[in-house]
């Protein structure tokens, strides 16, 4: 891969935007990418959880400027052809079942906030600067819009429309960041949540999460029948009961030894 590097370490699945030249910005390949190393994740049984991260100052300042000049030209076919593929990358986070943990830093511009909102948890380091830019182009944060509303207080509509940067604090308090600190704090929260995640049962956290996703999409009369079949499962599957015998035991569950 030439646009992002990607590596595994004891469990966890590390992807780093490497574009530093342009602060990470998108272009069509990094879109590609990235959207096929998350749909390649979903399938990884081994893995407990997925740390994002960019290189140099900044960790993503939205789209590459020459990916921009060719977008002048397209067509209107084109452009939603462009864009689909924009969002079919951020659903692929979305809809991944591994948790995602990002460290920010510098700047988090345009589509850039699409991926923060479809993480996890998010680390920010003080200073880091967000932006929904687009309407200052002339354009509108649209592809990433879902994803943001889903994941934010709906304060965080005023700086969708006015473009205004805001900072990691800011960003804390829309709901986007849910650390904002120095960068020796950041990455000790970084290490610290994604430890979190290989400490639980991993077949647990992923079906959590996907349930939480899909709770949001019922009606709430189907939410008993739902809730009450994935517990009932997960209590009779190898690793719940693996986890509650080492509980009831007092000794650590096989994942964790």
């Amino acid at each position: 891969m030439k646009t992002i590097v990607f590596t595994e370490i004891d469990q966890i699945a590390f992807i780093k935007l490497n574009r530093s030249d342009v602060r990470n910005a998108f272009n069509s390949e990094m879109i590609e990418e990235l959207t096929q190393t998350f749909l390649a994740l979903q399938a990884r049984a081994d893995l407990k959880a997925v740390g994002l991260t960019g290189e140099g100052k900044a960790f993503c300042a939205g789209a590459d400027l020459n990916w921009m000049k060719s977008m002048v030209n397209f067509s209107l076919d084109e452009n939603k052809k462009d864009s689909e593929k924009l969002y079919e990358m951020f659903a692929a986070m979305k809809n991944l079942d591994l948790p995602i943990v990002a460290h920010v830093q510098g700047a988090v511009f345009g589509g850039a906030l699409g991926l923060v909102a479809c993480c996890d948890y998010v680390v920010a380091e003080t200073g880091t600067k967000f932006c929904f830019s687009e309407v200052k182009l002339g354009i509108a944060p649209a592809v990433i819009s879902s994803f943001v509303l889903d994941k934010c207080t709906p304060a965080v509509k005023y700086y969708m429309t006015s473009a205004e940067v805001f900072t990691d604090v800011q960003g804390q308090q829309l709901g986007l960041v849910n650390l904002a600190g120095s960068k020796d704090e950041g990455t000790k929260e970084f290490q610290r949540v994604l430890h979190l995640y290989k400490e639980s049962g991993p077949v647990a956290v992923r079906r959590t999460k996907k349930l939480l996703r899909e709770l949001s999409l019922l009606n709430p009369n189907q939410h008993k029948d739902v809730t009450t079949k994935l517990i009932s499962e997960l209590r009779v599957s190898n690793e719940g009961q693996e986890g509650i015998k080492g509980f009831l035991e007092n000794r650590k569950p096989s994942w964790k030894a």
